[in-house]
């Protein structure tokens, strides 16, 4: 239990200052540096008094923490400061009242302070194991695939920080012995997974996580020998470079990515030639563009489902058509009309399943962006309205920065009152998404 102390022990400069400021961090690490009895408090000791963690305790001093009024008064009244010398009330200090309050903190133990959703300290450190094989491998996978089915669902919030625990389960497992059979399909898996959290912290806005991530993937893909889980990685870098603007940067990315495309799939092919494209297309080469666009839609149609590697499942037709419709929005935007990047959006929209509702709200803002900027301002308002709605359940800093796009472009349309109404919509949810 805390000491009794005098009086005038609150009137020490520190103390008074720390109340004045109704700081209770400050007061608290007022309280412990004031000698007691001729001694110094350690941190420890004042946090089992007011039963939180050392580290917790730190946190509160530092001023990290947020902490309600309840706990406050609880704190106070364990380490016995005075009722007059508090910026907040406490209970009645009467008998009963205290036995009563007495009896309810011992009900209470042990107590939390911190909040509940708060693991800031926590740690799990199960040892590695020495040996692993395919069931690991499988673990890999299946964690993955979960990840992935999440971020494709609401964004890469949740997605990312899952993501990076199991990834950092993941990479340990590559300092394990196994078999050489299993070796690289192990690299293959933890390399995907990896790629799954880079993309989950690119949609969030976090590129420096992102960066790390993709560069574990194509380590993965490099050490096992896999060209398609390179071809992948490479391309999602170039998708990473095109949103930082660095467009040199994402041309020779893609390029190393088409390096011996024959041991690649068509559907990786595919999905290549169309991030090409965009960069070209954003480079002001259109032509170039329009037909590296006609080379992903050749490779697309000689695409085996069946013979695609786990990471392209996503790349289906509703994903070619929304994917080619964005390397062509740039041509549509220099020619003035909506031309064939409007149609194939349609038809992403229509062909999007319900296992990603994310692809479907891009698409729609897209398709709203375009009809806003050289189209019919009222079938924009239409389909920016359904954006707004796709977008409300997605943690995606990405999709904000669509509707901020679509934003930008109904600016010159804002006199028309359901573009107004749209504009009001969007800044609704922009800041939060």
């Amino acid at each position: 239990m805390p000491p009794e102390v005098p009086e005038e022990f609150w009137e020490h400069p520190a103390l008074r200052a720390a109340l004045a400021a109704r700081d209770i961090g400050a007061v608290i690490r007022a309280y412990r540096r004031h000698p007691h009895h001729g001694r110094l408090i350690r941190q420890e000791t004042v946090a089992s008094w007011i039963n939180l963690s050392s580290t917790r305790l730190s946190r509160i001093e530092n001023g990290e923490a947020v902490h309600d009024l309840t706990k406050l008064t609880r704190w106070a009244q364990r380490l016995r400061i005075p009722q007059h010398r508090l910026w907040f009330q406490l209970p009645d200090a009467s008998p009963d009242s205290s036995a009563l309050a007495a009896q309810t903190v011992e009900r209470q133990q042990p107590t939390v302070d911190a909040h509940p959703l708060t693991f800031d300290d926590l740690r799990w450190d199960a040892p590695p194991r020495r040996l692993v094989g395919r069931t690991e491998v499988e673990q890999v996978r299946l964690m993955t695939g979960a990840l992935a089915a999440s971020e494709n669902l609401y964004g890469g919030g949740m997605a990312g920080e899952a993501g990076i625990a199991h990834l950092r389960w993941a990479c340990r497992t590559l300092q394990a012995r196994s078999a050489p059979t299993v070796r690289p399909r192990l690299l293959e898996a933890v390399g995907n997974l990896a790629a799954v959290v880079g993309f989950s912290a690119f949609d969030v806005g976090d590129h420096d996580t992102a960066a790390r991530c993709f560069r574990v993937s194509l380590w993965c893909a490099e050490e096992g020998g896999s060209w398609e889980l390179r071809a992948a990685t490479l391309t999602d870098m170039a998708r990473q470079a095109i949103h930082l603007g660095k467009l040199d940067e994402a041309l020779s990315l893609v390029e190393f990515a088409q390096v011996r495309a024959d041991r690649v799939t068509a559907t990786a092919r595919a999905a290549t030639a169309v991030v090409r494209a965009r960069v070209l297309a954003l480079l002001g080469r259109h032509d170039e563009a329009a037909a590296e666009v006609g080379r992903a839609d050749a490779h697309f149609a000689q695409r085996q489902v069946a013979a695609d590697p786990p990471w392209l499942v996503y790349y289906d037709e509703a994903e070619h058509a929304g994917s080619s419709a964005r390397a062509l929005i740039p041509i549509a935007l220099s020619r003035k009309r909506p031309g064939d990047a409007a149609l194939r959006l349609s038809m992403a929209i229509d062909l999007h399943s319900d296992a990603y509702p994310r692809s479907r709200a891009f698409s729609t803002a897209r398709l709203a962006a375009l009809h806003m900027a050289v189209g019919d301002p009222h079938e924009a308002v239409v389909l920016g309205q359904r954006a707004v709605m796709f977008a409300a359940n997605l943690h995606s800093k990405r999709m904000s920065e669509e509707l901020r796009i679509l934003d930008h472009a109904s600016r010159p349309h804002v006199a028309i009152p359901a573009v107004a109404g749209l504009s009001r919509s969007l800044a609704s949810v922009t800041g939060d998404v």
